[in-house]
């Protein structure tokens, strides 16, 4: 199925939630907030949310600097 990740058609396994999806791009979850269709998940629905076909995410992470 597809999703739209930060404006890019991405091709993921049906079911696939998002911190699944997080791991996919080597992401630490704990380092990124997901807006998925218009609303923002907290971290402990990462695990039990699954994307749909034409879900909209945007991916925002947080870095530090100096």
């Amino acid at each position: 199925m597809k999703v739209f990740c930060n404006g890019e058609a991405q091709e993921i396994a049906p079911g696939t939630r998002v911190a699944e999806y997080l791991s996919q791009l080597g992401l630490d979850a704990s380092s990124v907030v997901v807006e998925c269709d218009g609303k923002i998940l907290t971290r402990e629905e990462y695990g039990s949310h699954a994307l749909q076909d034409g879900s909209v995410l945007e991916l925002i992470r947080f870095v530090g600097g100096g």
